[in-house]
C-alpha cells in the first residue's frame, strides 16, 4: 500500500487542473457526485427526522406506559430496604449497566420526599410540583444533560411519579439507525461511482479511436470517415466532419481547377501581347503596321484587363465562401436600367433592342447590390455580345423569375449543358472572352439558393435564374 502512495501523488502533480474543467467525463463525473451527495444528504436528513420522531412516539407511548404502572402500585409498604435489596437483584442481571440512559424513574412523597428510584438516574431527578400531567424537558444537575420527564400523583393521591430519559439517548439512537440504513447506501454510492468512471472511460474509447485516426491521416487524405461502428451519439458528429470533408475536398478540386486554367488562360493573352509588342517594334517606319499592331495590342489589353476582373471577382466568390451582406433590399428595375444605359452605344451599333418588364417579384428581393449588379452585368454582356444583328433581347422579371431572352438564337443541344463551365468556350467564336461570365452568374446565383436554366423557346435562347425548390 505504501509502495502505490508515491505513484498517486505523482499522477495528481500531473492532472492539469485547467484542462479537467473542459473534460466531458471529468464534468459528468463531478456533477454526479455533486447531485448525488446532495440527493443523499437530503435523503439522509429526512431519514433522521422522521426516524427521530418515530423514536419519540414510541419513547413517549412507553414513558407513559411505565407512568401509569407504577402510579397503580403500592408505594406505602416501601423502605430503604427495599431499595437496597432491589438494588442488588438488578446488579446481579446480566447487561444491566447497559443503556443506563434509557429509562429512568423515581417515587416522591407530597412533601418532596424520595422513596424509591431506579438507582441510576432517577435518584437525580429533580421534585417540580407545577409541572404535572405533561412532557417536560429540564436539565439535571448532574450533568447538565437535558432530559424529557413525565410526572404524575399516583392512585391513592399520596405521592409523586417521576419518569425520564435523557434525550441524548434518542438522538444518539436516530443516528445509530439512520447510519446503519445509509451507511449500505454509502459504500454503494462509492461502487457505482467507480463503475460510472470506468464504463465511461470504456465508452468513450472509440472518440480517441477517431482522434488517433484522423491525426494520423496525411494532409491530403479527406476520404469520410466509416462510422458503421460508431455510437449512435457520436454519429451526427461524424456525419458533419464527412460533410465537411467533402467541402473541403470540392473547394479544394475547384481551386486546384482555378489555377490550372487561369494559367492557361493568362498564357495566351500574354504571349499575344507579346507578339504585337514585337511586330510594332519591327515596324520602323511603317506607320500603318506600327498602328494596326498598337490597335491590337491595345485590345489584348482590354482582353487580358476583363480576364483579370473575371478571375479575381470569381476568386473572391470562392474565397468569401458566400459570407455577404444579405439584408439590402434590391431594386432590379434600377438595376436593369443603369445596365441597359451602359450598353446603349453597343446596342445602338447592333441594332439590338431592349426591354425590360419589373411587373412581378424578382427571384431575391434583399441581396448585395454589387454582386447582384454583376450577375445581371454578365447575362446582358453575354447576350449583347453573341446575338445578330437586328435581333432582340428582352430582360423580364415574372413570377419570382429573372429571363434574359436572345431572338434568332439557338444554342446546340450539347452545348447547353457546358455553358456555366470555367473558361469554357464554344467552337467557331468571333467575340474574345474569358468564359468566366456564366461561371460567375450561377456561382452568385447559389449564394442566393438559385440555379441557371438554359433553354431554347420560341422567343429564342432563353436564360433564366429561379429559386432551386422550383425546379
Amino acid at each position: 500500500m505504501l509502495k502505490v502512495v508515491p505513484y498517486l501523488a505523482d499522477f495528481c502533480k500531473k492532472i492539469d487542473i485547467k484542462k479537467l474543467k473542459f473534460s466531458l467525463c471529468f464534468r459528468l463525473m463531478f456533477f454526479f457526485v455533486v447531485i448525488s451527495a446532495i440527493v443523499w444528504g437530503i435523503a439522509g436528513y429526512i431519514s433522521y427526522k422522521e426516524t427521530r420522531e418515530s423514536i419519540d412516539e414510541f419513547f413517549d407511548t412507553y414513558q407513559l406506559a411505565l407512568s401509569r404502572q407504577l402510579a397503580a402500585a403500592d408505594w406505602s409498604a416501601v423502605s430503604q430496604n427495599t431499595q437496597d435489596v432491589t438494588d442488588k437483584l438488578i446488579k446481579n442481571v446480566e447487561n444491566a449497566d447497559d443503556d443506563d440512559d434509557a429509562i429512568g424513574f423515581a417515587i416522591f412523597t407530597r412533601d418532596g420526599k424520595m422513596i424509591f428510584h431506579d438507582d441510576e438516574n432517577g435518584k437525580y431527578f429533580p421534585l417540580n410540583t407545577t409541572a404535572f400531567g405533561t412532557f417536560v424537558n429540564e436539565r439535571l444537575e448532574r450533568e447538565g444533560d437535558k432530559w424529557r420527564l413525565l410526572r404524575l400523583y399516583s392512585a391513592d393521591g399520596r405521592y409523586i411519579i417521576t419518569v425520564g430519559q435523557e434525550l441524548e439517548y434518542r438522538e444518539d439512537l436516530a443516528m445509530d439507525i439512520v447510519e446503519e440504513f445509509l451507511t449500505p447506501w454509502l459504500f454503494g454510492f462509492i461502487f457505482l461511482l467507480l463503475s460510472i468512471a470506468g464504463l465511461t472511460y470504456f465508452e468513450f474509447r472509440p472518440l480517441k479511436k477517431l482522434a488517433a485516426s484522423i491525426n494520423n491521416r496525411s494532409a491530403d487524405d479527406l476520404a469520410p470517415v466509416n462510422m458503421d461502428n460508431a455510437p449512435i451519439e457520436v454519429k451526427p458528429l461524424i456525419g458533419a466532419m464527412n460533410h465537411m470533408f467533402q467541402k473541403i475536398t470540392n473547394l479544394l478540386k475547384r481551386e486546384r481547377s482555378f489555377i490550372s486554367d487561369s494559367a492557361h488562360e493568362l498564357r495566351t493573352p500574354l504571349t499575344a501581347l507579346k507578339i504585337q509588342l514585337e511586330i510594332a517594334q519591327m515596324a520602323d517606319d511603317d506607320a500603318a503596321m506600327r498602328q494596326q499592331a498598337l490597335d491590337k495590342l491595345q485590345k489584348g489589353i482590354e482582353r487580358a484587363e476583363r480576364l483579370v476582373e473575371q478571375l479575381l471577382a470569381l476568386s473572391r466568390l470562392e474565397a468569401d465562401n458566400g459570407h455577404y451582406d444579405n439584408v439590402e433590399i434590391l431594386n432590379w428595375n434600377e438595376i436593369c436600367s443603369h445596365l441597359i444605359d451602359e450598353y446603349r452605344l453597343m446596342v445602338k451599333n447592333k441594332t439590338i433592342i431592349l426591354e425590360a418588364d419589373d411587373k412581378a417579384q424578382p427571384p431575391f428581393s434583399t441581396g448585395n447590390h454589387i454582386l447582384t449588379a454583376l450577375l445581371i452585368r454578365n447575362l446582358l454582356d453575354n447576350a449583347v455580345k453573341y446575338s445578330p444583328e437586328n435581333a432582340r433581347i428582352t430582360l423580364k422579371i415574372a413570377d419570382g423569375k429573372f429571363t434574359v431572352t436572345n431572338s434568332d438564337t439557338v444554342v446546340n443541344e450539347n452545348i447547353l449543358q457546358r455553358l456555366t463551365e470555367r473558361f469554357f468556350r464554344p467552337a467557331g467564336q468571333k467575340e474574345t472572352g474569358s468564359g468566366l461570365g456564366l461561371a460567375i452568374t450561377e456561382r452568385i446565383a447559389e449564394l442566393y439558393h438559385c440555379q441557371l436554366v438554359f433553354a431554347n423557346t420560341d422567343e429564342g435562347f432563353a436564360v433564366t435564374i429561379q429559386a432551386k425548390e422550383e425546379i
